[in-house]
C-alpha cells in the first residue's frame, strides 16, 4: 500500500510539473506591466504573474525536501507565499519579482514546517505571545552582548519569566540552533525558524531608497557630493561641521557653505525623483 501511495505522489508531482511548464517565463518589463495592472485591480494580470512563477516555488520547496514533509505540501504552502507576494509587488520599486517573491515563499514554507513540527497547536492569543517572544529574542540577539535567556525576554516584554516559560513549554520544546551532526541534513531550527523581525518589503524599500539617492548624488560634481556626504551623513560618513569639512578639503567654511547651497539647489531640480525614493521606517 505504501508503495502505491508513493507512486501516486510521484505521478501527482509529475502531472503538476508538466502543467506549470506550460506557463511562459516573464521578462522584467512584463513583470512591471503586470504589477501595474494588478494594482489597478486586474485579476487576469494577477493570475499571469502567479502562474509564470510557479516553477520558482518548486525550486525553493526543493531546498526544504529533507524536512520529512511531502514536497507537494510545501509547494502548496509556497504557492500561498507567491500569491501574497504577487498581490503586494510594487512595480515602482524597480525590483525583479522573483527576488521579492522568493522571500515570501521561504517565509510561508518555513512557518508551515515549524507548525508541523509543533506538538501542540497554540490558541490565537498564545500564538501571538509566542510571536512576540520570537521577535524579542531576535532583537535582543542584536543588542545584548550575550545570547538572551528567558529572563531577558521577560524584562523586555514587561511580563514574568513564568509566563515566558509557560508559552515556550507549550511548543514542542527547544530545538538546537545548530545541526545535530554533519550528516543531519535537516539542520536545526535555523533552517525552519520564521524570522518575525525580517520584512522583505522593508529591506527592498531601503535598498531602493539608497540606490535612488545615489543616482541623484552622482549627478553632482565630486566636491559637491563629498560635502553633502559629510554634512548629512550619507554613504556611511560621519557628520562634520563647516569648519571640519573646510579643513578636510583645504577651503574656507564659507566656501563649503556656498558649495553646499549650490549642490542643494541642483538637487531640488530632481525633487520628484527623490520623492519616489523616500522611505520612512515605522517605529
Amino acid at each position: 500500500m505504501e508503495k502505491k501511495a508513493y507512486k501516486f505522489g510521484d505521478e501527482l508531482l509529475e502531472t503538476y510539473f508538466k502543467q506549470i511548464k506550460g506557463f511562459p517565463l516573464l521578462t522584467f518589463e512584463e513583470e512591471l506591466i503586470l504589477s501595474k495592472q494588478v494594482q489597478d485591480g486586474n485579476i487576469r494580470a494577477l493570475h499571469k504573474l502567479i502562474n509564470s512563477n510557479l516553477r520558482l516555488v518548486v525550486k525553493i520547496a526543493g531546498v526544504f525536501k529533507s524536512q520529512g514533509i511531502p514536497l507537494m505540501d510545501m509547494i502548496q504552502e509556497g504557492n500561498l507565499g507567491l500569491i501574497h507576494a504577487a498581490e503586494k509587488y510594487d512595480y515602482r520599486k524597480n525590483v525583479r519579482f522573483c527576488t521579492y517573491a522568493s522571500w515570501w515563499i521561504r517565509q510561508f514554507i518555513s512557518r508551515y514546517i515549524s507548525n508541523k513540527r509543533r506538538v501542540v497547536r497554540l490558541p490565537l492569543r498564545k500564538e501571538e505571545a509566542l510571536r512576540k517572544i520570537h521577535r524579542t529574542y531576535n532583537v535582543l540577539c542584536q543588542t545584548l552582548m550575550h545570547q538572551p535567556n528567558n529572563a531577558d525576554i521577560a524584562e523586555e516584554l514587561g511580563i514574568s519569566v513564568q509566563d515566558v516559560d509557560f508559552i515556550i513549554n507549550l511548543t514542542s520544546g527547544p530545538l538546537s540552533l545548530e545541526p545535530a551532526s554533519k550528516d543531519d541534513e535537516s539542520g536545526g531550527s535555523m533552517d525552519v525558524h520564521e524570522d518575525y523581525t525580517y520584512s522583505p518589503e522593508r529591506n527592498l524599500l531601503k535598498q531602493f531608497s539608497r540606490d535612488g539617492t545615489l543616482r541623484v548624488l552622482n549627478k553632482l560634481k565630486e566636491r559637491e557630493k563629498r560635502i553633502l556626504n559629510y554634512r548629512y551623513q550619507l554613504n556611511g560618513c560621519e557628520r562634520y561641521t563647516l569648519r571640519e569639512i573646510g579643513d578636510k578639503l583645504d577651503i574656507s567654511p564659507e566656501t563649503v557653505r556656498q558649495i553646499e547651497l549650490r549642490a542643494l539647489k541642483k538637487i531640488r531640480k530632481h525633487v520628484n525623483e527623490l520623492k519616489e525614493c523616500v522611505y520612512v521606517e515605522a517605529i
